[in-house]
């Protein structure tokens, strides 16, 4: 007798056979007990989870000559005909093949007559969204109004293919993908039946394979059985699926949060050497970062998932504190951008040393960093102590600081433009960008060397004086500072700072601060939130701190709310400092030109 295949010898005969689908299996249950059947089933789902097997038991269920029941006897001649395919009332169609609306009216001139063996005429089509138009609407007739001893069973992997009105006539069940744990369990129970020696592991690595369908576990196991010689091992496993240990991701993650360059790459050779395939590294780095974010959230949210990937909980612990929320959102969209580029790439290993340098060269920017850049961007510090190599003007005749100023850029294209604006008064102007037509002008500068000598920019001193100054300002702030100035020097971040942002400070005892959040942003918060605020807090102040919130509609303005009308009164003031200026206008009125009001940004 010839090998039959693990899916086909051990398909489901029985409701209590099927593995998964209890929210189906318990209606149809319940239908068939109470004699309540519809005449129109249609089965939805991916490939693999039990659409047409399902289809084929109810099938049995309404014509064994037992009766109309859940529980078929299996021993009847029409129970074992349905179960070798031989029953001459179940008229199985493939839609695929039969999708011209002849074949669907040939198919329905013979509904008007009765079974010939059976309760039931049973017409079982299989990917019923293959069907043509015609072909769905030569069957709504008969579809609405069939006759009683007639029932349709559909199945489809494409719902959305299927007209609405041909929806509207059946009850539709959503079969779901089966859980690894699900497969994998079930992989092993068959091994046991079929005395095949097996490591519990090389079942989950097929199940996660089989990606929620059990027909292509089955046929995986099938083909493991074969490479393995008549056991199933994980290493034969992992060969036959061309994986890898998910730990030298994991190293290779962790030379990435070191910032050690030479790091990754040797890890990359020691990955190239031991995988076939590079294509699933980048996916695997994806995954990681996923969980890292997810456990960074939400901790106990993602263990059975890191199980699944067999990884350990404690590194993923360890990685999760060495890296930021910022860090993980930025590595996870270099990533996820380099893997869209990854078929463009020379080969795939270069394409993902390539992505790791990217992940490497950049870096989130920080609130000191958007210091810095605003004072580089409006200003450039000159120091006495550092000149540059071609001055020869003595230090005695330099100034000690002074401001250069940057001049404006003036072009014939039309650009955003960084006008100066503060005449007579500079510190009481906000410098606004604008996009207008300008025109390029010939100018001429002369400096003298003792001007040139002045103008040497300093901005690792920038970074030092930015640090001072933060340092000094936290060390200034206690439990009496407004509650913004707070939130703004705590060194937390992602969802954390957002709940501390949306919060309003209502009272100040002792050490006990009490905050009000709005009852619809309860969500956002938990105990663990609200501890780690609490510690941010304490460390700042450098005292024990007791943290109170509560959930209620305060009156005042929240971090969150001050910064937003702040962003909104300086992009005011900027487009009014624009629409006074003599300059803008000069050059409006000179082209024909106009400010657009959506360009207008406030510079820092």
């Amino acid at each position: 007798m010839s090998y039959l295949a693990l899916a086909r010898k051990w398909r489901p005969k029985y409701f209590t056979e099927m593995v998964g689908q209890e929210h189906v299996l318990r209606a149809l249950i319940n239908a068939l007990d109470s004699d309540r059947l519809h005449h129109a089933f249609l089965f939805t789902g991916t490939r693999g989870v039990g659409k047409t097997t399902i289809a084929r038991i109810l099938a049995k269920s309404i014509n064994c000559e037992q009766g109309v029941s859940s529980q078929p006897c299996g021993e009847c001649p029409i129970c074992k005909e349905i179960d070798e395919g031989r029953f001459v009332d179940l008229i199985e169609v493939d839609a695929a093949s039969r999708t011209k609306v002849e074949d669907t009216r040939e198919l329905l001139d013979n509904v008007q007559y009765a079974p010939s063996r059976g309760r039931y005429k049973v017409y079982l089509i299989d990917e019923v969204h293959m069907l043509s138009s015609n072909s769905f609407n030569a069957l709504l007739k008969t579809l609405e109004e069939p006759p009683p001893h007639v029932k349709f069973l559909f199945a489809t992997t494409d719902p959305q293919k299927l007209p609405v009105t041909i929806l509207s006539r059946c009850l539709q069940f959503n079969l779901r993908r089966l859980s690894t744990e699900c497969i994998a369990n079930h992989c092993q129970a068959l091994l046991d039946k079929e005395t095949i020696s097996y490591e519990a592991g090389a079942c989950k690595h097929l199940a996660i394979a089989a990606d929620g369908s059990m027909r292509d576990g089955l046929s995986l196991l099938d083909q493991a059985i074969a490479y393995g010689g008549g056991s199933v091992n994980l290493n034969d496993v992992m060969a036959m699926l061309g994986s890898f240990d998910r730990m030298l991701v994991v190293a290779l993650v962790e030379k990435l949060v070191q910032q050690d360059a030479a790091g990754v790459m040797q890890q990359v050779n020691i990955i190239a050497e031991q995988v076939a395939d590079l294509d699933g590294i980048l996916q695997a780095i994806l995954s990681l970062m996923h969980g890292i974010a997810l456990y960074q959230q939400v901790p106990g949210a993602c263990e059975a998932m890191f199980e699944e990937q067999g990884l350990n909980l404690d590194t993923i612990e360890s990685l999760s504190k060495a890296i930021s929320a910022e860090e993980v959102q930025l590595y996870y969209q270099i990533g996820l951008t380099g893997q869209r580029d990854l078929n463009f790439a020379p080969s795939v290993r270069s394409g993902l040393e390539m992505v790791l340098l990217r992940m490497l060269a950049f870096r989130p920017a920080t609130t000191g960093d958007a210091v810095i850049a605003g004072n580089t961007n409006q200003s450039t510090t000159v120091n006495q102590s550092e000149q540059s190599p071609r001055s020869s003007t003595p230090a005695s005749t330099q100034a000690s600081d002074q401001t250069v100023k940057q001049k404006p850029v003036v072009s014939n294209k039309p650009a955003t433009a960084n006008l100066d604006l503060q005449q007579a008064n500079p510190s009481s102007a906000t410098v606004p960008s604008v996009s207008a037509p300008v025109l390029e002008e010939p100018t001429s500068t002369y400096n003298s060397p003792t001007q040139d000598a002045n103008q040497q920019v300093t901005e690792h001193s920038v970074g030092n004086a930015a640090e001072s100054i933060v340092q000094q300002a936290n060390s200034a702030l206690s439990l009496q500072s407004p509650w913004h100035e707070i939130v703004a020097a705590l060194s937390i971040g992602g969802m954390d700072k957002q709940v501390a942002s949306q919060c309003i400070a209502l009272q100040v005892a002792d050490n006990t601060l009490t905050l009000a959040l709005a009852p619809q942003s309860a969500p956002m918060l938990n105990k663990e939130r609200q501890d780690r605020i609490q510690k941010a807090i304490s460390e700042l102040l450098s005292s024990s701190i007791q943290l109170v919130i509560e959930m209620q509609d305060a009156e005042g303005e929240s971090p969150s709310a001050r910064a937003q009308r702040i962003e909104k009164e300086k992009i005011v003031n900027a487009e009014s400092i624009i629409n006074q200026d003599a300059d803008v206008q000069s050059l409006l009125d000179a082209f024909d030109g106009h400010v657009q009001p959506e360009t207008v940004q406030p510079v820092e």
